[in-house]
């Protein structure tokens, strides 16, 4: 008997697969690891690669544990302390921002083994789209800018001066107004100018590790869902909404308003059950952002920098909005990009300096996750496909704790004769699941990279899910039963 027919494309057009299988969706499953055996050792890879971000937290802090004890016997010895080896290997190694790349190599040695290098380079160069990673390094480094920043900081202060202006009022604009953004500006915006302004007004008050990961989970599950106002700014609307037909009154009446319900109602619960704490933060003294010192010492008369005068603020606004609208196109955004560093050097008294690392991070965080992610759609569609409209909802949100909810949306356009009822479910569904996980939601690793030195460089996924419990709770009851 003649063995599996090897697939003529790689990977194996969903179309090529066989009819789903009348034994169901494991008959199915099967089918398609017999008909392209590579399925099976990409998804391996791609679950060792899920379960390295959960240890994550483990390896630093093992690092940090190797080169304390380099120090000591430096110390004893008298000799001048030095990095340690095995400490900045496992410090690689454990940052979650380059688990995907690290496993991606990993993947990319199994393609070369298992189809040639010619494969690969074909894999890696010509299917898979960075276009999404290289967006969101562009839009984080223009809304971290200093112009940004403060205009938002001022445009904030006027929704918290309705509370008072208290860091209770702050936290509570920032997590609800701020996510709105996300349907104009796009999600990772929305996500880089939220994370900004409560590490000025918020974490910088060192608020309990409670609160802390509370506020982690709202901040993730509300940009997550913030972006469902419009249809042309968030991924996972973005990905279905020519396909399926939608404009911007369908988003509208289908899921903007439950959103506003979702996002005000879960942020209304935690600010009721944190209340005292929130309250006794007002009584700490201010303390000054180390990472975005500008704004705070041009406020106080301290910096150097001159104020930011309004046409430097436009500037920067159109170069945003330049690339949102062109945000499928690389070249044009990209090209934008060095116009806009050439003009931040042009305007350099009123800039601070723009500080790449995090953006370049994301972005190598999320290259890797698409790598992997393009090559998971064997099973995912035929799952979505399985599910009527309930478990459908459900089950979106489960899959999109494990992989970019674009990407769950994208695949579900790839299902024939969905009803109106199941699109609507698997859209609220990746929505709701887009803050349980850092990898959940493209926007999610930006909020790390920027939150992650409040939580001692290493944020717990366990600690993050609890956080995002309730709201996620919130946003199924907005979502199902309203």
């Amino acid at each position: 008997m003649a063995g599996p027919q090897m697939p003529a494309h790689f990977p194996t057009p969903l179309p090529d697969y066989p009819p789903a299988a009348a034994g169901g969706l494991l008959q199915t499953l099967s089918d398609r690891v017999a008909h392209d055996p590579f399925n099976l050792v990409a998804t391996v890879i791609f679950v060792l690669a899920i379960l390295h971000t959960f240890i994550a937290p483990r390896v630093l802090a093992l690092a940090h544990h190797l080169q304390h004890r380099a120090d000591q016997q430096a110390d004893a010895a008298g000799r001048a302390r030095q990095p340690s080896f095995p400490s900045e290997i496992l410090h690689f190694i454990g940052e979650v921002e380059v688990v995907f790349g690290l496993w991606a190599v990993v993947l990319l040695a199994a393609i070369t083994w298992g189809r040639g290098w010619d494969t690969a380079k074909h894999y890696l160069n010509d299917t898979v789209n960075y276009t999404e990673p290289l967006f969101v390094v562009v839009i984080m480094a223009l809304a971290s800018t200093r112009p940004i920043i403060v205009f938002a900081e001022r445009a904030m202060s006027k929704v918290a001066g309705l509370g008072g202006g208290t860091p209770a009022a702050w936290w509570f604009a920032t997590l609800t107004v701020g996510p709105m953004l996300g349907s104009l500006v796009t999600e990772p915006a929305a996500m880089t100018i939220c994370a900004l302004l409560l590490a000025r007004q918020f974490y910088d008050l060192q608020p309990s590790p409670r609160l802390k990961y509370a506020t982690l989970g709202l901040l993730f599950v509300n940009v997550s869902i913030g972006g469902t106002l419009t249809h042309f700014a968030a991924p996972p609307i973005l990905m279905v909404a020519r396909p399926w037909g939608w404009d911007l009154m369908y988003v509208l009446t289908h899921f903007g308003w439950r959103t506003l319900i979702a996002v005000f109602t879960s942020a209304t619960l935690y600010l009721l059950i944190f209340r005292k704490e929130l309250a006794a933060l007002a009584a700490r003294p201010p303390v000054r952002d180390v990472e975005v010192p500008d704004a705070d010492a041009v406020a106080s008369g301290q910096g150097a920098l001159l104020p930011v005068p309004a046409w430097i603020v436009v500037a920067h606004a159109l170069f945003m909005a330049w690339t949102v609208v062109n945000s499928h196109y690389p070249a044009l955004f990209l090209g934008g990009f060095l116009f806009f560093l050439g003009f931040v050097k042009a305007t350099s008294p009123y800039q601070a300096e723009i500080s790449l690392k995090s953006p370049l991070l994301v972005g190598f965080f999320l290259a890797g996750l698409v790598i992997h992610g393009g090559l998971q759609g064997w099973w995912i569609a035929p799952v979505l496909a399985s599910l009527s409209e309930t478990p459908l909802f459900f089950g979106a949100a489960l899959l999109t704790a494990f992989n970019d909810n674009a990407l769950i949306t994208y695949l579900a356009t790839l299902v024939p004769n969905m009803s109106e009822a199941a699109k609507a479910a698997v859209v609220e569904g990746a929505v709701t699941g887009g803050g349980l996980t850092v990898i959940a939601n493209a926007p999610n690793p930006a909020g790390q990279a920027l939150l992650g030195r409040f939580f001692g460089g290493v944020i717990v996924p366990l600690y993050l899910l609890l956080g995002a419990l309730l709201p996620t709770a919130v946003a199924v009851v907005c979502y199902r039963l309203i």
